[in-house]
């Protein structure tokens, strides 16, 4: 049976070693909780950093020993490859470019290089003990090779990976030097995961500018030979923990023990936070301090509580960071602080679980405001422990969680003013009000808990898995093509019809330059000296440059998708009753697109006219692709005209001409005892179906289609030809 084998970066586990004696304590995160709640029968297995760096094998073998009754396996590195890897690529480089801190970021070798040599070490370590009918979910930017790396080693693996932070805008994540490798790497895996669909947005707008993957509106990318899909699927808490935590004997002796430190008619601001500049919490304190100012009736009456969690504090951002937090809360303090009351109470250390529950509790507001968050979970937990149904939840529009958390109070966290006048509506809401927001978002919490996220993202993982594997049935392996060049060598009569660009060559943004390689041509020759076969190019292209390339060799031509055809040592023939009449008008249409959209431009043939965009940023080709759809169909209804969309190109050409009614012509000519067909796009259906059953239909790409089989790509196709050649 298979088992679902989690890679993350550090175990849930903490690790402390005594004189040699080693003591576990496992985690109680977020993700760690989801996956053990999961309705399923699968073991679950865990690889990652156990926290502790040791170069003594005797203590790596005691952990490794300890870790495996807990089924998780240790991945060590040593000092430098850490520091590197994890303080330099995953945090100095992706953590602040992924929340727009670009001017934070070091796009430095050393940190790329040793990123790059720790995912190799997990995926090598994983490789130790994995099976290939594993199903693989990576976790977070410190692992976004290891999806690639995985594919590579298990073409057919279940393999997701998930997303925990922001994914930047196209024109940030562009900056990267390693942009490229990034996405190669993520896109390893089956099901790409994100908290909020912005993400996804950027995610998928990288991949199309970048790699030049195009994908459906529902987020999904067709690569050769499997289904991606990209898709927001917000992470969540366990409600019921934090909910029913507030009636603990422990929590309640703790909210009894704060009550007394607060004051009649004093009300308690609460901000959580771990130490970050994406935290934006010096914005909040100078918040507090402008609130104090505009409405200084609250004096006395408004404390602002501050628990900030220790984090990365040999990053120098961050200890100038702790510095300036430190300073701006004794200036406030010092500002309105009087003999009997300090405005902010601040504590920098972490809190057990029983404080923080009491803290949630008995807050009335809690003032949530990052600059950029992933999700942030704290304001989850601060509404889940609301059992009493009051409180108010200030939420920075840019935490993921405010696409769920709609009626918080939602504020600009670079608006200080925006902040000062939700504080104020706050604390004047009336509880009715609260506790009517609060059964909304509770109610959300509640279903889209971390059980209904864990179980949602690995069934979905399982469904894609299956559809990859069914469109696999068609796919041109290594069976299929001993069969083919088996049923090749013994026929006497056969046709091979190959369609040119997209097939035998790859797309050029300039389709002049997409000339046949010489050693195309030599392997195309020798096809054609068998006097066996009759090999014909059936493509879009116009005939001079198909005559251009190809007049030297004894093969037949059909050009303008079966407009021209000519053959091995005659003329050129069109077909009968064409027109070309109608180009005009329809040549001054483009022309407009063409003149507000630089980089397209416009190929005119002799019965057809097309327009080619591939020089286009996606986007704008987007916009201008479909605008022209419309306006191009509603111009040539009730005509004898057809609009077709190929690959980055939109072609008007009679309807008479089609690559389908080309094809036959040549079907009765001979008694065929082997008839094959290569194509790459939506015209060539039309020759898929009018071939026979027996023949070998080839599509190049991983999409549906007609064809009996799927060919990986341009190149699969150069070496079917070539061994071909070779029998």
């Amino acid at each position: 049976m298979s088992r679902i084998i989690i890679i993350s970066n550090r175990l849930p586990v903490s690790i402390t070693e005594n004189e040699g004696d080693i003591d576990l304590k496992p985690s109680a995160g977020g993700l760690a909780t989801g996956l053990k709640s999961l309705n399923s029968d699968k073991e679950i297995i865990w690889l990652g950093w156990p926290g502790i760096i040791t170069n003594d094998i005797s203590l790596q073998e005691k952990i490794t020993d300890k870790l495996k009754d807990l089924k998780m396996y240790p991945v060590f590195l040593s000092q430098d490859k850490y520091d590197k890897y994890y303080q330099g690529f995953s945090n100095e480089t992706l953590w602040p470019l992924f929340h727009y801190f670009q001017q934070y970021t070091m796009y430095m070798t050393s940190y790329w290089l040793a990123y790059k040599e720790v995912n190799m070490i997990f995926a090598e370590k994983l490789f130790k003990i994995a099976r290939p009918d594993d199903i693989f979910w990576v976790q977070d930017y410190h692992l976004m090779l290891v999806p690639k790396l995985i594919r590579e080693e298990y073409r057919k693996a279940s393999i997701g990976f998930f997303l925990h932070i922001p994914f930047p805008s196209y024109e940030l994540f562009r900056t990267l030097p390693w942009r490229s490798e990034i996405l190669e790497g993520v896109l390893g895996a089956d099901l790409v995961g994100f908290h909020t669909y912005d993400y996804v947005r950027h995610f998928l707008s990288a991949a199309s500018r970048i790699l030049d993957l195009s994908h459906h509106f529902l987020g999904r990318i067709m690569l050769n030979d499997r289904i991606v899909d990209v898709d927001s699927l917000p992470m969540g808490i366990d409600y019921d923990k934090f909910a029913e935590a507030v009636n603990d004997a422990e929590t309640q002796k703790e909210i009894e023990r704060y009550k007394k430190t607060i004051r009649e008619g004093e009300k308690v601001v609460l901000a959580i936070d771990r130490l970050d500049y994406s935290k934006a919490l010096p914005k909040r304190l100078k918040a507090f301090d402008r609130f104090l100012e505009w409405y200084p009736e609250y004096k006395r009456k408004l404390t602002l509580v501050i628990i900030l969690v220790p984090s990365r504090s040999t990053v120098p951002q961050y200890q100038s960071l702790k510095d300036e937090i430190d300073l701006e809360v004794g200036k406030i303090n010092g500002k309105w602080g009087t003999s009997n009351w300090t405005p902010i109470h601040y504590y920098y250390r972490s809190f057990r679980f029983s404080r923080l529950i009491a803290w949630y509790h008995i807050s009335p507001i809690a003032l949530v405001t990052p600059y950029r968050d992933g999700m942030n979970l704290v304001s989850k937990e601060y509404i889940a422990t609301k059992t009493d149904g009051k409180g108010v939840l200030i939420l920075s529009e840019m935490a993921g969680s405010a696409k769920e958390l709609t009626s918080a109070l939602q504020v600009n966290p670079n608006s200080t003013a925006s902040i000062v006048e939700a504080l104020h509506k706050a604390i004047n809401m009336p509880e009715e009000e609260q506790k009517t927001r609060n059964k909304r978002m509770q109610k959300i919490i509640r279903r889209n808990n971390i059980n209904s996220w864990a179980n949602s993202f690995l069934t979905r993982l399982q469904e894609l898995r299956k559809q990859s594997d069914k469109l696999l049935e068609k796919q041109f392996d290594e069976d299929t093509e001993d069969r083919l060049l088996n049923d090749y060598k013994k026929s006497t009569k056969r046709l091979i019809f190959l369609d040119y660009d997209g097939t035998l060559v790859g797309f050029k943004n300039d389709p002049m330059k997409a000339r046949p390689p010489e050693e195309l041509l030599a392997d195309l020759e020798k096809l054609c000296d068998d006097e066996k076969n009759k090999v014909v190019i059936i493509s879009g292209r116009d005939k001079n440059t198909l005559g251009s390339w190809f007049d030297h060799l004894p093969l037949h031509l059909i050009a303008e998708h079966g407009a021209w055809q000519k053959g091995t040592n005659g003329d050129w023939c069109k077909m009968n009753d064409l027109k070309d009449s109608w180009k005009s008008g329809i040549r001054e249409f483009l022309e407009k697109i063409v003149d507000r959209t630089p980089g397209s431009f416009i190929e005119e043939k002799s019965y057809s006219i097309a327009w080619h965009y591939r020089k286009l940023d996606p986007g704008l080709a987007e916009i201008r692709k479909h605008e022209l759809m419309e306006k191009l169909n509603l111009r040539i209804s009730g005509t004898n005209l057809q609009l077709m969309e190929g690959n980055k190109v939109l072609e008007v050409k009679d309807n008479k001409v089609n690559k389908g009614l080309a094809a036959k012509t040549w079907l009765n000519k001979e008694d065929w005892s082997f008839i094959m067909a290569v194509g790459d796009d939506y015209t060539d259906e039309d020759t898929f179906k009018a071939l026979p059953e027996k023949a070998y239909t080839l599509k190049v790409g991983f999409t549906a289609t007609s064809a009996r089989y799927n060919i990986d790509t341009v190149k699969n196709v150069q070496a079917l030809i070539s061994k071909m050649t070779a029998l």
